[in-house]
């Protein structure tokens, strides 16, 4: 069972949970899934409880929660705990209710297959393409962004070789081989495709030839910097620039070719999210 289908059959049973986008992210009403996976009558106490219970055993709940303001029943908002999906799963360990144990199975069997993984990273390609597959992805369309990744991962190691090692600097040289590449910043395309919160890979929403050009404007790259050897965070920078321009004067080619731009607005997001996200515009 996936954990989409675990939160329709456990969490959401068509009841309503409270939620709101914070730093980019999805937060959740901690009392209103408490409700959902206790029938408590009184779920404000109940989670009050346990978080009593849990801080006299050393943990504190709090920390992982957010108050942030929510619409109640009487149409007013409140300040109201409320977690992300990580501190959420987390707090759902700590309840002790016959509808959180399908929650407490998964994140059991979630840990017992990155074990897997680790011991034989081809499983977790598997994975990976059946996660696509499930989301309604195309097959030549997965397999371009797994090879895509690949490449990445290529490029990363060389950085690392290169003595790049913090995600800030890996931030900025992959703006610079995006910015050559397609005459945009990796941040000014994902608001060309609509894309709002911290979790939506901007990648999962290319096209096929962004994907195409994405890939040549790393590889690139990283048969300079194999061959160059870069010392310095500024020569990576302009290796990176370099790689990514080659990329750029093809998509330019490409353009002409083609009579449109390669640079696209269509994403993969939920049609039930695209206007969600329009509007928040």
């Amino acid at each position: 069972m996936t954990a989409k289908e675990l939160i329709k059959l456990a969490v959401f049973q068509g009841k309503q949970i409270r939620k709101i986008v914070h730093d980019g992210e999805w937060w959740f009403a901690v009392v209103d899934v408490v409700a959902v996976l206790t029938d408590s009558a009184d779920p404000r106490d109940y989670w009050y409880r346990i978080k009593k219970r849990e801080k006299i055993a050393g943990v504190e709940l709090s920390t992982i929660c957010r108050q942030l303001k929510l619409e109640a029943s009487d149409w007013k908002k409140y300040a109201t705990d409320c977690a992300n999906a990580k501190g959420l799963f987390r707090i759902i360990q700590s309840i002790p209710s016959p509808k959180a144990e399908p929650f407490k199975q998964w994140l059991a069997q979630v840990g017992y297959e990155r074990i897997q993984e680790i011991e034989n990273p081809e499983l977790a390609q598997e994975r990976m393409k059946q996660l696509y597959e499930q989301k309604g992805y195309p097959k030549d369309w997965i397999d371009k962004r797994l090879r895509g990744i690949a490449i990445r991962q290529n490029l990363t190691d060389e950085w690392q070789e290169r003595g790049i090692t913090t995600e800030r600097d890996f931030s900025i040289l992959t703006a610079e081989i995006a910015k050559a590449t397609f005459g945009i910043t990796p941040s000014e395309h994902k608001e060309l495709k609509r894309l709002s919160r911290k979790n939506e890979n901007l990648r999962d929403h290319m096209t096929d030839l962004e994907l195409i050009f994405t890939m040549l404007g790393e590889k690139v790259t990283t048969e300079i910097s194999q061959t160059e050897k870069p010392d310095t965070f500024e020569k990576n920078k302009k290796v990176a620039k370099r790689g990514g321009s080659v990329a750029g004067t093809a998509r330019k080619e490409t353009e002409k070719e083609l009579g449109r731009s390669i640079v696209s607005p269509e994403n993969f997001l939920p049609k039930s999210l695209a206007p969600l996200v329009r509007n928040k515009k």
